[in-house]
């Protein structure tokens, strides 16, 4: 009887060292990919409005760029 209380205990622990092992590696990698998606929609807003740029001061230059990336 001991013994099979020793034994749950025992895997008790084992579960709790793999959950926190699991949500540790989770939480990094799920911050890693919350990082990257910061950093795209960074460079984004900073293409757009330099596109919006060159649309207010080059009309055909942004009209070029359009047409290169829509077909």
């Amino acid at each position: 009887m001991i013994r099979t209380v020793f034994m749950i205990g025992l895997f008790a622990l084992l579960g709790l060292f793999a959950l926190k092992l699991l949500f540790g590696i989770l939480a990094g990698v799920l911050g890693l990919l919350w990082w990257l998606l910061l950093i795209a929609v960074r460079i984004a807003i900073i293409g757009l409005l330099i596109y919006f740029v060159i649309r207010v001061v080059s009309p055909d230059t942004a009209r070029r760029i359009r047409e290169r990336w829509s077909s």
